[in-house]
């Protein structure tokens, strides 16, 4: 146990840097997760996949899905061996009769206009309860009918079973900072072997732990941080897919111990489909790069391998194959790979200017534009003073030094490592700009440690081409003035940070709601829009979701005439002044103290109405 211990203390002095590094990046990326207030609508469907037992939508006309109501009604016993029962019996029922079975004709209730909902069910939506804890095989039901994987909404409702009741932002940010923490331990692992692969052992360590760092502090590590969805972990797999396609090229061990390599491949599929584009195109690289250098038994090792992976993956997560080719959102991201060139360089520009936001300040590169500019400089100098000395005198040829077999080899392994680099990070970016359904910065996250990567390589490596013009003295300063300013510059770029997936403000929002929570709410929308506000409604008493028309038009008036005193919240894109009419005109409702309205983070109106003949 001693012994055990003192491995540990000595593992910890030797790579102390390196775990400053780690927790100081946590630490920055911890403070921005505080100060997360409210959620994009895609991050509260997450909660819900993860979460809303066999429910995978909110539906104003139907709050009940049909799976649900099945499996509270047939198949939930009062005890564990009547669920098992029951369970049974459904399933010789569809054996037997198949399309005419009771799971497969099974009804939901559905109203013909939109119901109230009340507070509880809101947060059976998006939490997990006493008797829904651990249930994976719920949130494997809802993500089939969504686009995505399941393992992320397995992780949150891990997460949401732990802490129960909730919905609250560090949640789902743990699962990003976990993925984060990996990010980092891998930057530092593969700067520092592609440092000593490229030539600058001496540097190796301080590359390393300034890839991680500059990572740790850009605009693209806290954006990734911030957003519960996906792209968090999908990054990390990326990362260290890249890792050990590196690892094990150097060591020559495609031939063995491929499990690991299965298993990540696999975990990127079921997190998400973008992953593919990554794991594609570096294996392509890899089984070439095998195949050229003759190492066959290790290309056939690999190449089995990675189709090992991709009939695990879709073994275990079969409907992955309607997702990518019939699914909605996947005919639309084919539909844009169809479309070739048409409207592609608006996108490149825009998703250009998205990671050069998120992964370096503009001054990084100015200075790297100054640094590649010095040893062309300098190289012009030493030439004009070379011809400015007299000849040498006869007699004395210079002969070019000869190149060795091993420099060869190191040559031709360093054109590798760099294609291994950059050839996915280019291709990955190339597919996402064209094939992403929006212009934002998510889908080319797992883009932006690579940059960083691949930026800081760059710079010492151009550091390192003017050594021989400098003195040690003076090379070992720029060394420092480059590190140092690099990290400035991502420090600068942090305090610029746009806000994005924060939500500033819609904490006190949020209070508006407990404080109003014996008010009915009536959410009146555009879209979808009402996902951005489901932790309101877990405290409003009851609320009733509906567009304008739905509201203007509406049969049953009753459970809105009895109602004494609403709130209502009006989503963008809909006229609040002719909502304000038609619940005033048609209701009876008065705005409670005189014209009360507040506008949230995501420009929500907010009025709050009683009516004529309650006292205020």
């Amino acid at each position: 146990m001693n012994a055990f211990l003192q491995k540990i203390r000595f593992a910890i002095k030797r790579n102390i840097a390196e775990i400053a590094v780690v927790l100081v990046s946590l630490a920055v990326l911890g403070v921005f997760v505080s100060m997360k207030e409210g959620f994009h609508m895609d991050e509260l469907l997450s909660y819900e996949l993860a979460n809303a037992e066999y429910n995978p939508w909110i539906v104003p006309t139907q709050p009940e899905g049909r799976l649900a109501k099945f499996v509270h009604n047939e198949i939930e016993g009062e005890n564990f061996a009547e669920t098992v029962s029951n369970l049974a019996a459904e399933i010789k029922d569809v054996l037997q009769n198949r399309g005419n079975s009771k799971l497969l004709t099974y009804k939901a209730d559905v109203y013909e206009e939109p119901v109230w909902i009340t507070s509880q069910q809101f947060l059976d939506y998006i939490t997990v309860g006493a008797g829904d804890a651990f249930h994976y095989l719920s949130v494997y039901f809802n993500v089939k009918d969504d686009n995505h994987p399941p393992l992320h909404f397995m992780l949150l409702h891990t997460i949401s079973s732990l802490f129960r009741g909730k919905a609250e932002g560090w949640m789902g940010c743990l699962i990003n900072l976990a993925a984060a923490a990996g990010i980092l331990i891998f930057l530092i692992k593969i700067g520092r072997l592609l440092a000593e692969a490229l030539g600058m052992h001496e540097q190796a360590k301080i590359i390393g732990i300034c890839c991680a760092l500059a990572y740790g502090l850009s605009a693209g590590a806290v954006a990734t941080t911030l957003l519960i969805r996906m792209y968090g972990l999908v990054t990390f797999w990326c990362i260290a897919y890249f890792w050990l396609i590196l690892k094990k090229w150097q060591d020559r061990e495609f031939d063995r111990h491929n499990l690991r390599l299965i298993l990540i491949t696999a975990l990127g599929f079921w997190t998400q489909y973008f992953f593919l584009f990554y794991c594609i195109l570096l294996a392509a690289v890899t089984a070439v790069c095998l195949a050229k250098d003759r190492r066959f038994r290790e290309f056939w090792c690999f190449v089995r391998s990675m189709l090992l992976a991709a009939v695990l993956g879709v073994a275990v997560f079969p409907f992955a194959v309607s997702d990518v080719f019939s699914s909605g959102r996947g005919v639309e991201a084919l539909g844009n790979l169809a479309e070739g060139f048409s409207g592609y360089g608006a996108r490149l520009t825009a998703f250009l200017e998205i990671v050069k936001s998120r992964t370096f300040f503009g001054g990084f590169w100015i200075m790297l534009f100054v640094l590649a500019v010095l040893p062309g400089a300098f190289l012009i100098k030493k030439t004009a003073d070379n011809a400015s000395r007299k000849n040498q005198p006869e007699g004395k040829n210079i002969e070019p030094a000869e190149c060795s077999v091993s420099d060869v080899k190191e040559s031709r392994n360093r054109r590798i490592l760099l294609w291994m680099l950059l050839f996915p990070t280019v291709g990955y970016f190339l597919l996402a700009a064209r094939m992403s359904p929006y212009l934002v910065d998510r889908y080319v996250m797992p883009v932006f440690p690579f940059v960083i990567l691949t930026g800081v390589l760059a710079v010492f490596g151009l550091v390192c081409a003017l050594k021989k013009y400098v003195s040690e003295k003076w090379s070992r300063g720029l060394v420092g003035t480059v590190c140092c300013l690099t990290l400035l510059l991502q420090v600068f770029s942090l305090l610029q940070y746009d806000g994005s997936y924060l939500y500033k403000g819609y904490r006190s929002q949020e209070k508006m709601a407990e404080e109003y929570a014996d008010y009915a709410c009536i959410c009146v929308y555009a879209g979808v829009g009402y996902y951005e506000n489901l932790k309101e409604f877990t405290h409003y008493r009851e609320t009733l979701l509906l567009t304008q028309e739905q509201l203007e038009n509406r049969m049953e008036r009753e459970s809105i005439e009895k109602q004494d005193k609403v709130v209502v919240l009006i989503k963008t894109g809909v006229d609040f002044l002719q909502v304000l009419d038609t619940l005033t005109e048609e209701y009876g409702f008065e705005l409670e103290n005189g014209d009360w309205v507040d506008e949230g983070p995501y420009g929500d109106t907010i009025l709050l109405l009683r009516k004529e003949n309650e006292s205020w």
